[in-house]
Formats: structure tokens, C-alpha cells, sequence
């Protein structure tokens, strides 16, 4: 049986969709772009800035979900542009022990609000 899971911590879903899906012990996230939660606006700054806040809002629904960065098997990261990669990848590795989750990271055309990049992740409870 699935299970919504939202948090006042994380930006509100913009369209038809839930912030995180659990079926049983897995939890999908819906993917986070770089909103403040507080503000509701794009945080500002570069890439740095923006890859932090989507792994703080990802972070924030794992705990609403009862776990933490250390479930996450699996990420997704979709970029504007593919330069950035070693400037969020810096970020990213402050979000991540080993053994690290599995990854993907493709560049995209466009992604919601203009922003630079956006993140999803799977976790196992």
C-alpha cells in the first residue's frame, strides 16, 4: 500500500504530484528543485547554492519519512548545464557517505522554473 509523505520543510508540490511516495520499505522522492520551503522563492546564487537546496529539501522529506541521507540508494540529478557537474558534485559529496547511493546525472534542455538543477532520490527504510 502506498503512502503520501509531505513536509512543511520541504516546497510544496507546483503541480500534481506528491513530495515522496513510500511503498512499502521504499521511498521515492519527487524531484527537488532549489526552492526555499520558508520563502517559496528559488534560492539565490550558482550551482553550489542551488544543488544545496535541493539536497537540503530531498533531506528534509527523508526525515519527515523517518530516515536520513544514509537510506538513499539511488539519485537522479538532471543539470542545465552538464559544466556544472564538478561544482554540484562538490556539494553533493557533503550530502553523502560511503558506500555512496547509485547515480545518474544527465544535462536537460529545461527544468521547472528556469532552475539549474533538480534532484530525486530513491531510499530504503
Amino acid at each position: 500500500m502506498k503512502q503520501v509523505i509531505h513536509t512543511d520543510k520541504a516546497p510544496a508540490a507546483i503541480g500534481p504530484y506528491s513530495q515522496a511516495i513510500q511503498i512499502g520499505q521504499l521511498l521515492f522522492t519527487s524531484g527537488q528543485v532549489p526552492i526555499d520551503p520558508e520563502t517559496g522563492a528559488i534560492v539565490e546564487g550558482g550551482i553550489q547554492e542551488q544543488a544545496r537546496q535541493s539536497l537540503n529539501n530531498i533531506k528534509a522529506i527523508l526525515n519527515a519519512a523517518g530516515t536520513n541521507m544514509g537510506a538513499v540508494v539511488k539519485t537522479t540529478v538532471f543539470l542545465q548545464d552538464m559544466n556544472d557537474f564538478a561544482a554540484m558534485n562538490e556539494v553533493y559529496a557533503q550530502f553523502f557517505q560511503e558506500p555512496y547511493p547509485a547515480r545518474s546525472a544527465v544535462q536537460v534542455a529545461r527544468l521547472p522554473k528556469d532552475v539549474l538543477v533538480e534532484i530525486e532520490a530513491i531510499a530504503q527504510l
